[in-house]
């Protein structure tokens, strides 16, 4: 198994963990050289926090990095606006999607400035987030700020 599945996979995990609990099925984690720093998953229905997406919480986990310029992080679902904003003023340099078809996010604003962004169109991902939102459309609505 290459890197970015067995990374993948733990995101996968995480956003499997997330969707059982009653909340979005988005992971995240955050990697060096090799190994996870950080990890985490969407906890806005768990925490009732309108901010705490999975890359957000991912972040939030790997605590504070002197330096963000030799890390990777892995999200499950492209990012959103205010998680790629955080990619990139953080500085972190390359972003692995597990899947972009349910939600596109801000694949070109990445990459515009300089992140490198690799899209694994991951079955699992896909089909995870295509069951939330047929069967938690209000929910997935109010996440990603849709009437």
């Amino acid at each position: 198994m290459s890197d970015h599945a067995t990374f993948m996979a733990e995101a996968y995990r995480l956003a499997q963990k997330s969707f059982d609990e009653g909340g979005l099925p988005i992971g995240s984690v955050l990697v060096r050289a090799g190994e996870i720093i950080g990890a985490g998953h969407n906890q806005r229905v768990q925490q009732d926090n309108p901010i705490a997406h999975g890359e957000m919480d991912c972040l939030r986990n790997a605590g504070r990095q002197a330096s963000y310029r030799d890390t990777t992080i892995y999200t499950s679902l492209s990012p959103c606006m205010m998680c790629s904003g955080t990619i990139v003023q953080f500085g972190i340099p390359r972003v692995v999607i597990g899947e972009n078809r349910n939600f596109g996010g801000n694949e070109d604003f990445l990459r515009e400035r300089g992140v490198e962004v690799v899209i694994m169109d991951d079955p699992a991902c896909i089909d995870l987030m295509a069951r939330c939102i047929a069967e938690r459309p209000a929910l997935w609505h109010e996440d990603i700020a849709e009437d």
